[in-house]
């Protein structure tokens, strides 16, 4: 048994070459001993979000407070909220960010994870508009 404990650990803003507007991010916890798996905490104000962004594993979000917006390459943006979860298979190409207007905090679960980052969400995409 491993314990990941948050207290103490940092929470740092989000690089804004992978990220449009505020958010922040605290890495709960990594472990590289079986399967690589690494859990964060990110918090989105109002108009944060990802740049689109592909993975080399599976990637869960577990909505903990608020609203987050979510989109798949060529579907249009998908609204969750606390309690909800949505996961992205390997190489989806995808986003997610606060809910227009809102906040929002996602728990994401990666495992066996590479990021690869692209291209920033237009707004006309963040607020689903085309």
């Amino acid at each position: 048994m491993r314990i990941f404990r948050a207290i103490g650990v940092p929470v740092n803003p989000v690089d804004p070459h992978t990220f449009v507007g505020p958010a922040t991010v605290q890495r709960l916890a990594e472990d590289d001993e079986t399967v690589p798996v690494g859990v964060y905490r990110v918090t989105f104000e109002a108009g944060g979000r990802t740049n689109w962004h592909t993975h080399s594993g599976p990637q869960w979000l577990l909505v903990v407070e608020g609203r987050i917006r979510v989109q798949r390459q060529g579907e249009p943006p998908q609204d969750i909220r606390a309690g909800d979860a949505v996961v992205f298979a390997p190489g989806e190409k995808h986003w997610h960010g606060a809910v227009p207007g809102t906040t929002g905090t996602h728990l994401a679960v990666n495992v066996n994870v590479v990021t690869t980052w692209l291209e920033a969400v237009s707004e006309a995409e963040y607020q689903g508009t085309i």
